[in-house]
């Protein structure tokens, strides 16, 4: 049996978690206080097996209740009964945005600003961050990928790293990605758009790939770049990092970033990272 307990900041995403831990085949309980939590994971063990999937959500919608949740945690470890926390976050702008374009008030925010709100919140809710099982920053999060980080964690059982990495192909001339946290510059290979026979191809495809990565300059590139992640990788997770995108760009987004993308990925996936990969602009036309 799984019973998550779901929680964290408001306005960080729990009741879309909810919904898709309901498409998961989760049974799941919105606003439970913590002094009940250990009463109903009995009898959801008790059910033998009717209820094997459970998700409650319990955050500081719960008042004075909430207190309660060192309690809580210490009676479900007494008795016996397995849990995993799910923590969702947020930066304090985006939840500051959210707020203000559903025009909700925070449960914090009786008379005093938002942002005020958000400190005391965090504040609150350190002890139980630092027993997450799980932390999921939404900040730059579409619903698709908090429905994928999910997936990956409740259906397919994924081992948890800490961290999910997004790399992210694109093309210079259309922008750089704005969530990106490492950028590497690609346009220093030779590109295949001036070979007449690959310009309307993409590094998705094997002429391309065997193209940029037959070049001399490469694949010490390539050598150095999975030298620097795989220095950087674990540094990021130790700080507690749950979430790194990493953006490859060239001119158009089509070619050299495609296929650096790609090898990077399958790099990343062999070293048992959890890795989604983008391609930005590889469907634009010069």
């Amino acid at each position: 049996m799984r019973f998550v307990i779901v929680t964290g900041l408001s306005g960080a995403g729990k009741s879309q978690t909810l919904h898709f831990m309901e498409d998961f085949g989760f049974f799941c309980v919105d606003n439970l206080p913590p002094l009940l939590i250990p009463k109903f994971a009995e009898l959801c063990f008790q059910s033998r097996g009717n209820i094997d999937k459970i998700a409650v959500v319990t955050d500081i919608r719960g008042g004075q209740f909430f207190n309660d949740m060192a309690e809580c945690l210490s009676v479900l470890k007494q008795q016996g009964y397995p849990y995993e926390i799910l923590f969702l976050e947020a930066s304090d702008p985006v939840l500051i945005k959210r707020f203000k374009e559903t025009r909700r008030r925070h449960p914090l925010a009786s008379e005093g600003r938002v942002a005020y709100a958000i400190a005391e919140e965090r504040s609150r809710l350190q002890y139980i961050k630092e027993k997450a099982t799980y932390i999921i920053d939404t900040s730059e999060l579409l619903p698709k990928q908090l429905k994928e980080q999910l997936h990956h964690l409740f259906v397919e059982n994924e081992r948890y790293e800490g961290m999910t990495i997004s790399i992210i192909s694109f093309g210079y001339k259309y922008g750089l990605p704005l969530d990106a946290d490492l950028v590497f510059d690609v346009r220093f290979l030779p590109n295949p758009f001036y070979v007449p026979s690959l310009k309307e191809h993409t590094g998705l495809e094997k002429s391309v790939r065997e193209y940029v990565l037959k070049q001399p300059e490469t694949p010490i590139f390539v050598s150095k770049l999975k030298d620097l992640l795989s220095f950087l990788i674990p540094g990021y997770i130790k700080e507690g990092k749950n979430e790194l995108v990493i953006a490859i760009g060239c001119t158009g987004g089509m070619h050299r970033s495609v296929t650096i993308a790609e090898v990077i990925k399958e790099y990343l996936m062999a070293q048992g990272y959890k890795v989604m990969v983008e391609h930005r602009d590889v469907n634009e036309r010069r």
